[in-house]
């Protein structure tokens, strides 16, 4: 474990995870709530049936809620990659943070250091490929926007953490594409891991895919257009897969 400090806080909303998946997932939340105290109190009430494995509060502390052995009931429901049972493969991370509701604010410096060590060990542990480090949105952008748009994703990834696409590649990448038809997008974020329909009509579960993407990828211009920079950001993300596969 970390050397940031760690409070056993058991929580009983859990159970056994499905045989056969192994933990290759990592989901990152925010909590969305008033305080850290809210949020606690609610991950460990038995009536609410919400659970994370752990929860970081913006002082750096991390609460241990359920063992990464059990399955903690914090996805929902989500998918991505084809699979739909996340929590039975995922270990969820709780951020405290108030969230776009009671004033969404950027990440602790104490919070985010803490994360990157927390997070650190837990891949140390478990075969969890950089693609499958999401956010809450990515596996439920019909329902979820955290842990949002100040998130820092890229600090995450110049850590190992992760994937971020190179600005300076993506740029390259864009640099002849225009929008690019509905039909693309929907095939290159679908390649990527996103519950995505492959219709080629431009539908509201779409447009909620594209800014999930820009979420996580393109924090500052977020408008459910997939232009050529999302476009160039995607195939940057793609290439950056076949790496880690060869």
């Amino acid at each position: 474990m970390s050397e940031h400090a760690t409070i056993d806080h058991p929580s009983p909303n859990h159970d056994a995870r499905a045989a056969g998946p192994p933990i290759d997932m990592l989901v990152l939340h925010y909590t969305g709530m008033p305080n850290g105290a809210v949020a606690l109190d609610r991950l460990c009430d038995p009536q609410a049936k919400v659970s994370a494995h752990y929860l970081i509060d913006e002082d750096g502390r991390i609460f241990r809620l359920v063992p990464e052995e059990r399955r903690a009931w914090h996805a929902g429901v989500s998918c991505w990659r084809g699979h739909r049972d996340i929590n039975s493969r995922s270990i969820g991370i709780e951020l405290v943070n108030p969230g776009h509701e009671f004033g969404y604010r950027d990440f602790a410096e104490a919070q985010m250091a803490a994360l990157i060590a927390l997070a650190g060990d837990i891949l140390a542990r478990h075969p969890i490929a950089a693609r499958n480090v999401v956010g809450h949105s990515d596996v439920a952008p019909a329902r979820k926007i955290d842990p949002g748009e100040r998130f820092d994703w890229a600090r995450l990834a110049r850590t190992g953490i992760g994937l971020w696409p190179d600005a300076d590649a993506a740029r390259a990448s864009a640099q002849d594409e225009r929008s690019g038809t509905i039909a693309e997008a929907q095939r290159l974020l679908a390649a990527y891991g996103y519950q995505t329909p492959l219709s080629g009509v431009a539908d509201d579960e779409t447009m909620a895919v594209v800014i999930a993407f820009q979420r996580h990828f393109r924090q500052t211009h977020i408008d459910g257009r997939f232009d050529g920079e999302c476009l160039g950001l995607v195939k940057t993300l793609l290439r950056l897969c076949d790496q880690d596969a060869a």
